[in-house]
Formats: structure tokens, C-alpha cells, sequence
């Protein structure tokens, strides 16, 4: 599953352009919105300043480029950790991957995903078919997090659209659907991100372009295409 194209909401657009410019996101501002181009995925951001709660994206790097990825972003971006000081984080089981965890503008809790089963070089020409000009490839926004009110209820509505769970079963206040290349985060609105525990998930409108036949809303404002 690859997410083509993600709408998201942000309270500041022009701290949300200066963030990805500095990361070396090829960013437009135009029409209101902000788009970035994160590897093969595009981001368009509305401001919408009365939001609430946080953003979590998550971006694969090539597999191989981990320890890279890591020095990079901390020479960028504050770095998170959690409650044991801990900055580098294996996945959930049989997920074979690795995350560096780091502040966005406007709260966002972003994170670097080395995804093992992914080839290093598949990985690097996705990177360069999206635009990316950095030393470090960015392959796409692999994981949006999306607050719904049944968790369970939408991992069924996602299987009947032909999407399945992740790696593990889902329970009632976290699911990842989808697949290596591009998951939903499903998780219940009063469930804090990790690592840091200290912020809860936006419930501001998302539109996410996966390639379904026929859209699916998974609450109002929540619509993947």
C-alpha cells in the first residue's frame, strides 16, 4: 500500500514549510497550503488553527542507512526519547524495523523507519523518482496515524476495502493496517504517541490517497481514496 498523497491539517504554514525545507523537502506554497514532497509521497498541509492534538508521520529511509539517518536528523531536529532516555527503538515484533523518533513543527511526532524487509536499493530509486535532492534518501511517508473512536470497527471496514492488519493482531487502542511499503495507524483518541507519552493524537481532517476502488470514511473528516 502506498500513500500516494496525504491531506493533513496544521495550525502554523509557514512553520510547517520552514521544518521541511530545512529537512531538504522540496516545498510549494500556493493556494492557501503548503505541499511537500517526501520521496514518492506528496503532503499537503491546510492550516486550520484551531486544531487540536498531534500529527504522527512516519518516513522510510533505505534499509542499510540507519545510523546515517540518525546522526542526520539530530544535526536537524530535536531528537525524542522515552521515559528511559532510550533515542533508537526497535520495532513491534516481526515488524523488522528500526525508528529515530524527532519534534515536527506544530507538535508533529515524526520518525525515521529503516524497514528491513526492504530492499536498500529499491528503497533509493523510490527516493530519486520523488525528487529527493539530500545526502539522505527519504523513500516516502510510510505511516500516517489517525485517531478513530472504534479501532476495531475501522480495521474491518479497511479489510472489506482489501486492506489488512500489519505483522500483529489489532487490539482495541492500536492497529497498523496495511502493509511494508504503507500503513494506517489506527489508534483511539485517548492514546498518548510514543515514545514520548506526552502528546494525544490530532482528530483534525485527514484524506489519504492509497489507491482503494471506492473511498472508505473511517470518521467524519477521515477518508481514504
Amino acid at each position: 500500500m502506498d500513500i500516494r498523497q496525504a491531506q493533513l491539517a496544521t495550525r502554523s504554514l509557514d512553520d510547517t514549510a520552514g521544518f521541511w525545507e530545512r529537512l531538504g523537502c522540496p516545498v510549494d506554497r500556493a493556494d492557501g497550503a503548503v505541499e511537500v514532497v517526501v520521496g514518492s509521497t506528496r503532503v499537503l498541509f491546510r492550516e486550520l488553527p484551531g486544531m487540536s492534538g498531534a500529527l504522527h508521520l512516519a518516513i522510510t529511509i533505505p534499509a542499510g542507512t540507519f545510523d546515517v539517518a540518525a546522526e542526520w536528523i539530530a544535526g536537524i531536529a530535536t531528537v525524542l526519547v522515552d521515559a528511559d532516555g532510550r533515542d533508537e527503538f526497535e520495532g513491534p515484533p516481526n515488524w523488522n524495523s528500526r525508528s529515530v523518533y524527532f519534534e515536527g513543527p506544530d507538535q508533529q511526532l515524526l520518525e525515521l523507519i529503516e524497514r528491513r524487509d526492504l530492499a536498500a536499493g529499491a528503497g533509493a530509486a523510490r527516493a530519486s523518482a520523488g525528487g529527493s535532492t539530500r545526502p539522505l534518501p527519504l523513500v516516502s511517508v510510510s505511516e500516517v496515524g489517525i485517531a478513530v473512536p472504534d479501532v476495531l470497527g475501522a480495521v474491518e471496514t479497511l479489510r472489506r476495502a482489501g486492506l489488512k492488519p500489519y505483522a500483529n493482531p489489532p487490539g482495541e487502542g492500536f492497529a497498523a493496517v496495511g502493509d511494508v511499503d504503507g500503513l494506517v495507524i489506527l489508534v483511539s483518541p485517548e492514546r498518548r504517541w510514543f515514545p514520548t507519552a506526552d502528546r494525544l493524537p490530532s482528530t483534525a481532517p485527514v484524506l489519504l490517497d492509497v489507491g482503494l476502488d471506492t473511498p472508505v470514511e473511517l470518521a467524519p473528516g477521515v477518508l481514504l481514496r
